[in-house]
């Protein structure tokens, strides 16, 4: 069986569940739609193309160090998602789950303040309706630290994880991970720094009683 992590961003990736990517006894597959970075920029024409292509190597470099079987790399605008149909959009996710048929899906939450974010779900909720063939029997949103809880719970519905993942031997993998990201990474209190991460992770594992831990909204499972 196959996982398929479907983010936005580069980041996103290993923001919202690279602590579980690393730990996966499955194949892990990740694909990110955006290429990142270029809403910073008037124009998104005039965005550092060195700049981009270093942001992707990155996330190379964390999808091998989190055991990734492989990473799709997609160009949708990014912070404007928005702007493409989203049949668009769609039909980016279509075709991995037609080739690598995962049984699991990873993605973003919608009750996030991040549009991209919000429209990632949505693609991925139409690109895996469960009609006969569909092989995605169980899909698993995720938070994204800096983005999904500065919604302040007010759009959409809020992230209500009811899946726990003990991430104890891999929570440094995931801090590891984000540093590799050095254009996304802020200082503390920010919550993508490496204090913060460790922070959140221990704050959802004093609900389930453990050290580490990622939490998931399950959106459906056929069993």
């Amino acid at each position: 069986m196959s996982i398929l992590v479907v983010a936005a961003h580069p980041d996103d990736e290993v923001l919202g569940c690279g602590g579980t990517i690393a730990q996966a006894e499955d194949d892990v597959y990740i694909a990110i739609l955006g290429e990142g970075i270029t809403s910073r920029y008037a124009n998104r024409n005039d965005a550092d193309q060195a700049l981009i292509h270093t942001l992707h190597g990155h996330s190379q470099t964390v999808a091998d160090m989190l055991g990734a079987k492989d990473l799709y790399m997609m160009s949708l605008p990014d912070n404007r998602f928005d702007q493409v149909p989203l049949l668009d959009v769609v039909k980016l996710i279509t075709p991995l789950v037609d080739d690598l048929k995962p049984h699991t899906i990873y993605t973003h939450h919608p009750g996030d303040l991040n549009i991209d974010h919000l429209i990632t779900h949505r693609a991925v909720l139409t690109a895996t309706r469960p009609m006969v063939g569909c092989p995605v029997k169980d899909i698993y949103t995720f938070e994204v630290p800096s983005s999904t809880e500065w919604a302040f719970q007010r759009l959409e519905r809020p992230f209500t994880p009811n899946v726990f993942v003990d991430i104890q031997n891999t929570i440094e993998t995931k801090v590891a991970g984000m540093g590799v990201y050095e254009i996304e990474a802020r200082p503390f209190p920010h919550p993508r720094s490496p204090e913060a991460l460790r922070t959140i992770a221990k704050r959802w594992g004093t609900v389930v009683g453990l050290d580490y831990v990622e939490a998931f909204e399950l959106i459906r499972s056929i069993r």
